[in-house]
């Protein structure tokens, strides 16, 4: 070692700073290349490892903070589907939920002139049940038999209103032909659900 030192000493004093200077490269190179870039990767890779680990420790703090609200959503969600199923009759209902609304047109003063339940509409999770109605009666008689369908326990929609054929009778008011469509709704069970998929994919009408 000292032979080297005293051979670089002995150089011209240009060559020698060259001779320091690629000494100095040459030292700093081999750092670089065992050392500094095979820590650089992995630096880099420890540090995409602690980024994602941050986020999965952030991303789980965020459920545990959220799990009371989304118990409460929950809950609220529960009570809406128990509150509409109640309101949606089943298919064994739909006879009575129809002689009902039937019922309230007589006990409404009117003449049930037809009562006719038309083919089911199938949804995906629900069907609809139109009924074409067709009452006699005066105006107050047809307003107090639609309020009282308005205030049902169960779905009952009345659509496609129309009044003709007035006629006023002795000593009395006004008597017309009143007709609409009332649609109400039921569930779809399981089976009910499989057997109208199964033929909507074959082409068939439910």
């Amino acid at each position: 070692m000292n032979a080297l030192i005293e051979r670089l000493l002995e150089l011209p004093p240009r060559q020698r700073i060259l001779a320091i200077v690629g000494a100095v490269a040459a030292v700093v190179l081999l750092y670089a290349y065992f050392l500094y870039w095979p820590r650089e990767v992995q630096i880099q890779e420890k540090e995409k490892q602690v980024e994602q680990l941050r986020r999965d420790r952030d991303r789980k703090a965020a459920l545990v903070g959220n799990i009371e609200l989304a118990k409460k959503e929950v809950q609220k969600l529960d009570g809406d589907l128990r509150s509409a199923v109640a309101q949606l009759p089943d298919t064994k209902e739909i006879p009575e939920l129809l002689s009902s609304v039937s019922s309230l047109g007589i006990e409404s003063g009117l003449e049930v002139v037809q009562f006719k339940q038309r083919e089911e509409q199938y949804e995906e999770f629900y069907a609809s049940v139109p009924v074409d109605i067709v009452v006699r009666g005066t105006f107050h008689q047809v307003a107090a038999f639609f309020d009282k369908v308005g205030r049902m326990s169960r779905i009952v929609n009345l659509s496609g209103v129309s009044m003709k054929a007035p006629q006023r009778i002795e000593g009395s008011e006004v008597v017309l032909d009143t007709s609409c469509v009332a649609v109400t709704y039921r569930f779809l069970d399981d089976a009910e659900r499989e057997r109208i998929k199964k033929q909507r994919e074959k082409g068939g009408k439910p």
